[in-house]
């Protein structure tokens, strides 16, 4: 459904948006949060169980201390400070996903807290302070039958507890002001950065498509000059970095317009639908709702000095030295590292790189080619079915003026089809340039036969006429013509 929504700068010229985020983190450890269940994506539903994950009467949990050492590196990659005793706490509410209608979770007491995460949006910087970053068990997952596997219009639902019990952590940040007409892409930003450094640490493959990473997004408005907080909207689960910018955008226009006609914007949560709006979710509890209380079923959390400085001299290069770093390395100008970023390169282009290939050839095929390609397949850049060392041998054989770029996107064909390396695909089709000058030069002479003016123009030195009569020769030989050599021989010819 669709509303009567006010203009997105009208909107912004009455109110400030003010942002909040909640973005869950679910680790790649190999077993869950409580138990000894696997975490491995995509089994049959419902197979990755045991009474402790499913909640059966007299299972007792026992923490996961690879889950742990996650927590408290993520903590220390945002720069929180990290709790030297916290507790597990119980999170009471009900529903279907939630096997014993509580999650064990952290309340008062996270493992990590006051940290903060700077980013940038069209040259300008936002820090985005974190309130906490703690620890907790994943829901069941909903499978909704029919409405295009959404809750809005499906038939009916299903349940499938594999994902419950699996270790996350939530990073709450606090309230945040000052972010303007760029509120939308700067959550976009924060959340591209939090993804980026779980990657780097390891300790999550981020993948929003699968549940990975999954962030909550807050927003409300008030009137610009007041320092009151409007009443927020909490649009849940969203899966992907567009539609963390899409639901923004059109929530400010919602709330807006309610607030516009008098009316009161309702404290819920609300779904994102791909068709560009949100709807009603429930209405949104408080934290007294939950009636939290300690875990009487595990003993508190005690992190020594000594145990987290060794797990921070494990942290690897943040993404954000690492980007300034190749961008010094690789000479990219600020135009060409957005392009790699708005495409999700910048980790292809890397592997490319150490693969042999030049930066800026690399650049080249996964901004452009390959990144065409990921968008009319719907599917993630790193999902196109290409691997870096691959792109780094086609543009070695660009490079040993074996195929042209022409040639070389006919092998990107057959190297999604699976049939080979690079060279042997070359080699199996035949899509090699030729620079045989009997075979170019008897091409050429059939080009200027039937393009006479073309030829008169040459004489007259018109050389950027040539261009007409290298495409003929290039069309006649199926682009396997060598192009450079081909202008030699036509200016030899007609000089």
């Amino acid at each position: 459904m669709t509303i009567a929504l006010v203009d997105y700068d009208q909107a912004l010229a009455t109110y400030e948006p003010v942002l909040g985020l909640e973005v869950h983190v679910e680790l790649n450890t190999k077993s869950k949060m409580f138990c000894g269940c696997s975490t491995d994506f995509g089994a049959e539903p419902n197979t990755h169980t045991c009474p402790v994950c499913l909640g059966l009467p007299g299972s007792l949990p026992v923490i996961n201390r690879r889950a742990v050492e996650a927590a408290i590196r993520i903590g220390l990659a945002l720069n929180c400070s990290i709790a030297p005793w916290c507790r597990m706490a119980r999170k009471n509410y009900f529903y279907p996903d939630m096997t014993k209608d509580y999650q064990i979770s952290q309340y008062d007491e996270p493992i990590a807290f006051d940290g903060y995460l700077d980013v940038e949006v069209d040259g300008e910087a936002f820090r985005i302070e974190i309130e906490r970053a703690h620890m907790e068990e994943d829901a069941g997952k909903l499978m909704h039958m029919g409405g295009a596997g959404r809750i809005q219009g499906a038939d009916y639902s299903l349940l499938d507890y594999n994902r419950a019990g699996t270790p996350l952590i939530e990073i709450v940040t606090k309230v945040v002001p000052g972010t303007g007409a760029k509120a939308p892409q700067v959550a976009k930003a924060y959340v591209a950065a939090l993804r980026d450094i779980v990657r780097a640490l390891g300790v999550s493959d981020g993948r929003m498509e699968q549940g990975s990473l999954r962030c909550d997004a807050n927003i409300s408005l008030r009137p610009i000059g007041s320092q009151v907080l409007g009443i927020r909207s909490e649009t849940k689960n969203i899966n992907s970095l567009r539609s963390i910018e899409g639901a923004l955008h059109y929530e400010i226009r919602r709330q807006a317009a309610i607030l516009d006609d008098g009316g009161r914007v309702k404290q819920e949560t609300r779904h994102w639908n791909e068709a560009g709006y949100t709807s009603d979710g429930r209405s949104k509890e408080t934290a007294e709702d939950y009636r939290y209380f300690p875990e009487p079923d595990l003993a508190p959390i005690a992190a020594s000095p000594m145990w987290v400085e060794e797990l921070r001299a494990t942290l690897p290069e943040m993404p954000a030295a690492r980007r300034k770093r190749l961008v010094a390395q690789w000479g990219f100008t600020e135009l060409e590292l957005r392009d790699v970023l708005g495409a999700d390169a910048l980790d292809l282009i890397d592997e490319t790189v150490a693969a042999g290939a030049s930066p800026q050839s690399a650049r080249k095929w996964w901004v452009g080619e390959l990144s065409r390609r990921a968008k009319e397949a719907n599917v993630d850049l790193d999902r196109v079915g290409v691997t870096p060392q691959q792109v780094a041998q086609v543009q070695a054989l660009v490079d040993a003026g074996t195929v042209n770029d022409k040639l070389a996107r006919q092998i990107f064909d057959f190297v999604i089809a699976g049939e080979g390396t690079p060279a042997q695909i070359a080699q199996k089709h035949g899509l090699a340039v030729v620079s045989d000058d009997g075979a170019l030069s008897a091409a050429i002479d059939r080009a200027m036969a039937a393009n006479p003016d073309v030829v008169e123009k040459i004489r007259d030195g018109k050389l950027q006429a040539a261009g007409a009569l290298i495409g003929a020769v290039m069309r006649e030989m199926r682009g396997q013509a060598d192009a450079a050599r081909v202008r030699e021989l036509i200016l030899e010819k007609l000089s």
